[in-house]
């Protein structure tokens, strides 16, 4: 249909900036996640080469499916940035128009779209002109709760060529408070032919299992709970596909991969700033797996420079701590 062995994807990894760079997903494809999304990509900024945005927009031959998530407010910059992204090897282009950060939507960018759904779809009519690549969506709700307005724009969006939907089971206004509706993402799926895929407060199997039957979506989408948990989506994916819960790696391979990360980190954005990159990764994993008892350690890890006293205490912790992790 797309070109893609698997679409749509049954379990994918949420577009989250600072988090879901290349590094990161190159460790979530190792673990069997199969659909992995961009941090997300402001398309004025990429059209004039600004330097994180360019790194953003990387990956060509290192990630497969390539899903580039672009971000803007005019029509012009979004068509620019989906031209020079399907250049940059992209297979998939992603819009966001769920993003509730008040850094984005003051610029009148991610979820404030939902509040002028006419321009929405001008966004969206411009960027499916400008690529051949298929066009995804991704958006919450609404605005809040008295403007619930994803299914309309969902079939406007089916109309305009968008060939899969992402909805977050929450309104802008609620930023990540309270609990993601699984439910309400039902009128999505119900409004529209295209596949549409529930997120929101996923973390395990059982998760994935409920928010699948409460919706109708054709897939989930893990977000936050795969921070430090990078074997998290591949786990929830087996466990959907062939039955029993989303068992965590030993604690080898979790010190392995977490090592890897680190030098993947390193490399990718060049010592002076990889080390300080890296570290939200050090700290979620240590979270992840060791919980307050390792809190200490974390603090005393986080703040070393040298690459060579870091690795060395990751793998003091990892090969005589205990993990507390278990099967989500």
């Amino acid at each position: 249909m797309l070109g893609l062995t698997q679409f749509p994807p049954l379990v994918s990894l949420a577009p989250m900036a600072g988090v879901t760079d290349i590094p990161f997903r190159r460790q979530v494809k190792s673990f069997g996640g199969s659909y992995c999304v961009s941090e997300m990509v402001a398309s004025d900024q990429l059209a004039r080469a600004r330097i994180d945005m360019v790194r953003r927009a990387a990956g060509a031959g290192v990630i497969k499916p390539l899903v580039i998530q672009l971000a803007g407010r005019e029509p012009h910059w979004l068509a620019e940035g989906a031209r020079l992204a399907e250049q940059a090897g992209a297979d998939v282009i992603d819009i966001n128009m769920g993003c509730p950060a008040k850094s984005v939507t003051s610029g009148l960018c991610g979820s404030a779209l939902m509040r002028e759904p006419d321009q929405a779809l001008r966004l969206i009519e411009a960027t499916v002109a400008a690529t051949k690549l298929p066009v995804t969506l991704k958006m919450r709700l609404g605005w809040d709760h008295a403007n619930l307005n994803a299914a309309d724009i969902a079939r406007r969006a089916e109309a305009a060529g968008v060939r899969m939907l992402t909805i977050h089971g929450r309104t802008r206004q609620q930023f990540f408070r309270g609990v993601a509706d699984w439910g309400a993402i039902a009128n999505v799926v119900q409004a529209v032919k295209i596949p549409v895929i529930a997120n929101g407060d996923i973390g395990s199997a059982a998760d994935a299992r409920r928010a699948v039957t409460l919706s109708g979506a054709a897939g989930v989408m893990i977000g936050r709970a795969a921070q430090g948990k990078p074997w998290l989506p591949g786990a929830i994916e087996r466990a959907l596909r062939h039955g029993g819960e989303a068992e965590p790696p030993s604690r080898s391979a979790l010190l392995q991969s977490l090592l890897a990360l680190y030098d993947d980190t390193l490399a990718f954005y060049d010592v002076g700033l990889g080390v300080r990159v890296a570290r939200k990764h050090i700290a979620w994993s240590i979270d992840a797996n060791f919980g307050d008892a390792a809190r200490e350690a974390r603090k005393a890890i986080c703040t070393l420079e040298d690459p060579r006293r870091v690795r060395a205490a990751l793998i003091a912790l990892f090969e005589g701590g205990e993990t507390k992790a278990s099967a989500a």
